[in-house]
């Protein structure tokens, strides 16, 4: 497990599942599936056409801060509209960059236009703290003389 490993090993590892919502759903509708799901944001899709990302800042910045109703507001009208994406071969570095010079915190995975997955950053943190333990293991190994090669 390297740091520099790719999308595709993290979503082997924490499975391909998507949380979707359609864009003609209520704001309320997308924040109760959000909790029942436990996630932190959903892609807001069209049949298979991803359309953006709803998530729980576009919720507190565009619905709570601004007073409106979420049982009356739809996603569509809220959604983020910069939808920044990563393939499967994308590193775990690439990522890291793309999130942060975007300043997203979910990233769809895409293989040609079909999403494939979704990872966040805590993914991505969760796989370099591994990667990391691993590095360390080994290390100790080789310094203890136990290291096999």
């Amino acid at each position: 497990m390297e740091e520099t490993g790719t999308v595709a090993g993290i979503l082997d590892n924490k499975g391909h599942d998507v949380f979707t919502i359609s864009p003609d759903n209520s704001v309320y509708e997308a924040i109760e599936r959000m909790a029942d799901r436990n996630v932190g944001a959903l892609l807001v899709m069209d049949g298979d056409r991803l359309l953006g990302v709803f998530s729980e800042r576009d919720y507190t910045r565009k619905i709570a801060l601004q007073g409106r109703a979420s049982k009356d507001t739809r996603v569509e009208d809220v959604v983020s509209n910069q939808v920044v994406t990563a393939m499967p071969t994308s590193t775990v570095r690439e990522c890291l960059e793309l999130m942060s010079e975007n300043r997203v915190r979910h990233l769809p995975i895409l293989e040609g236009e079909y999403v494939v997955g979704v990872i966040s950053i805590g993914d991505l943190v969760n796989w370099i703290i591994h990667a990391q333990r691993a590095q360390i293991e080994q290390l100790s190994n080789y310094i203890a003389g136990g290291y096999p090669g």
